[in-house]
């Protein structure tokens, strides 16, 4: 009764009046009948706009922690996720792994839609990241089609960590269903699960325009978390009493090293200089180079005078 209550009279009007979201592709709805609407992830947002462009009931998978939070902000938070029709799961894998797959199942063999978001978290750069293979094992054991669903612009309204949307229309596009029938019985095969999941994923990619990108989302984000630590960790040494003068003093001495390599090849170049001079001024002079003109040379007499003599 309250998901109705907030989707037709409170919040789905207000959200459609400030929000504008278009959908295409609404055609590809069923009527009636289990289906898994298999959506990307960019924004808190999505588990909102669409259920609510969705003429029927449709229950999303949403992580548990938005139904343990403590005082009055977690105890609102969790009553809406409730009244919304939202199912708390343990994302922790092993045992809390096969919960969540049951508890989706239930809903499918009501005949109920089901959301899921085949990343298993919110992308962390807007690109579209490997599927996990929970969405596949559903749609096989339960015998029903998958939806593709892609959420346009819903990471510029409310990227994450921002608790007001900006005022921006949202998009909503929604493909024709999978059949994977042909693969019944075979949902403890993990080769073909993940076959099922990549068809998945390659039809989100080419609806959402999106990157892919083969690895899953969340070891994208430990990447990125321990960059981050790495980066604030050198911030901090570097803010450590001592620690500048220490980078000085390494400055210093890389100047101070580059300087007298530059004095020694200074000094090199001048004693090669005075070598090149002192060997210029000592070499001999070539024949009849002597520096004397004819009158100076040995006898002291010019060679006109040996002729007069001569001739006497």
């Amino acid at each position: 009764m309250f998901y109705w209550v907030l989707k037709t009279v409170v919040l789905g009007p207000l959200l459609k009046l400030l929000f504008r979201p278009w959908v295409e592709g609404e055609e590809n709805i069923p009527d009636e009948g289990a289906a898994i609407f298999a959506s990307n992830h960019l924004s808190f947002s999505d588990s909102i706009f669409l259920p609510l462009m969705v003429p029927r009931r449709m229950t999303f998978l949403a992580k548990s922690d938005y139904f343990t939070g403590r005082g009055i902000k977690g105890r609102l938070t969790a009553a809406f996720f409730k009244g919304v029709g939202q199912l708390p799961i343990d994302r922790s894998g092993g045992r809390a792994g096969e919960a969540a797959l049951r508890q989706g199942l239930k809903v499918l063999r009501r005949g109920e839609l089901l959301g899921i978001y085949p990343e298993g978290t919110r992308s962390p750069d807007g690109r579209l990241y490997r599927g996990r293979t929970g969405v596949a094992r559903m749609a096989l054991e339960a015998g029903v089609p998958v939806l593709p669903v892609a959420m346009i612009g819903t990471d510029k309204a409310q990227p994450t960590g921002k608790k007001v949307p900006k005022l921006m229309r949202i998009g909503i596009k929604i493909g024709k269903p999978l059949d994977f029938s042909r693969y019944e019985g075979m949902e403890d095969d993990r080769f073909v699960l993940r076959s099922v999941t990549d068809e998945i994923m390659y039809e989100l990619m080419l609806l959402s325009g999106q990157e892919y990108v083969d690895m899953y989302a969340t070891s994208m984000k430990d990447r990125i978390l321990a960059a981050a630590k790495t980066k604030a960790r050198e911030i901090q040494e570097a803010a450590l009493p001592g620690a500048a003068a220490k980078e000085l003093e390494e400055a210093l001495a890389a100047g101070e090293e580059s300087s007298t390599r530059a004095a020694s090849r200074a000094v090199d170049d001048a004693a090669a200089d005075i070598d090149e001079r002192t060997a210029s001024e000592g070499r001999p002079a070539a024949d009849g180079d002597t520096g004397r003109s004819d009158d100076e040379r040995p006898g002291g007499e010019s060679g006109s005078g040996s002729v007069d003599r001569a001739a006497s």
